[in-house]
């Protein structure tokens, strides 16, 4: 019988992490790094994955990266052939990549929609979809961790965020989640969600700003908003052998946010 620490051990696991260069994504980076895992970072942008790759490799972790925007299905496909190659195999799929838009629904405009839901749903529908059929299929294991968010358990107030393109897209993610974990359990693979509330990143700056974190904090019942290491153990428990009994499963990280509202 393993102990505790050994579950969650990550020593010879690989993992392909997109929007890993920055935020929520490289701080779930560092998590499996630290744990021993094996990393190929993707986003848009080669320069924000290189300072990323420096950051990992200064506190010991094996990372490289891959430039590809997963909104494009071209794109996709070579990203996961090129993580293969390098890895061999992957056995952890982080969906991170994601981007909001923020407009009235009267007037939201449909370009923007589907800039969103390509890059927040069918981006993921599309990756996981390779991931499992060039790896985790044929090898019978597989860990995938979707970053949802609780913007996609609830709609928005009248003096909240106008940004139903983004809600919609994580609410997908949310049955996407629990539909492709009804499939594909049979596979030895977990499929899970976190879903994240208020932290600061790029995304949520403008907010930040225009409110207060003071403002922010008041509605979560712990008082705060997160930090960069909230959502490391989330994340490890949904990559590593400690949830391998857990799928299908949507775990808010918010404070207490969704609970309360």
């Amino acid at each position: 019988m393993r102990t505790s620490q050994q579950l969650f051990d990550l020593k010879g696991k690989t993992a392909l992490i997109t929007g890993g260069s920055r935020g929520l994504g490289l701080q779930i980076a560092e998590a499996l790094g630290e744990q021993g895992a094996t990393l190929v970072l993707s986003s848009r942008k080669q320069a924000d994955l290189d300072e990323a790759v420096a950051h990992l490799k200064s506190r010991g972790i094996e990372a490289t990266a891959i430039a590809a925007d997963v909104s494009q299905e071209a794109a996709i496909n070579g990203l996961v052939q090129e993580a293969m190659k390098r890895l061999g195999h992957i056995d952890i799929l982080v969906n991170n990549a994601g981007a909001t838009w923020g407009a009235p629904a009267e007037s939201h405009p449909a370009e923007a929609w589907d800039k969103v839901m390509n890059l927040n749903i069918r981006s993921i529908f599309l990756l996981s979809q390779a991931v499992g059929r060039e790896s985790m299929i044929p090898r019978k294991y597989g860990r995938i961790v979707n970053v949802a968010s609780i913007a996609g358990l609830s709609g928005n107030g009248p003096e909240s965020m106008q940004t139903i393109a983004y809600n919609t897209s994580k609410g997908a993610v949310v049955n996407f989640t629990r539909t492709l974990a009804g499939e594909w359990g049979r596979h030895g693979i977990t499929v899970n969600a976190i879903a994240p509330g208020f932290f600061p990143s790029k995304m949520t700056r403008g907010l930040l700003e225009q409110r207060g974190e003071e403002n922010i904090a008041r509605r979560a019942p712990l008082q705060r908003i997160g930090d960069d290491e909230d959502l490391k153990g989330a994340a490890l428990l949904f990559a590593s052998d400690a949830g391998k009994h857990i799928t299908g499963q949507i775990l808010a990280v918010d404070g207490g946010v969704s609970a309360v509202h």
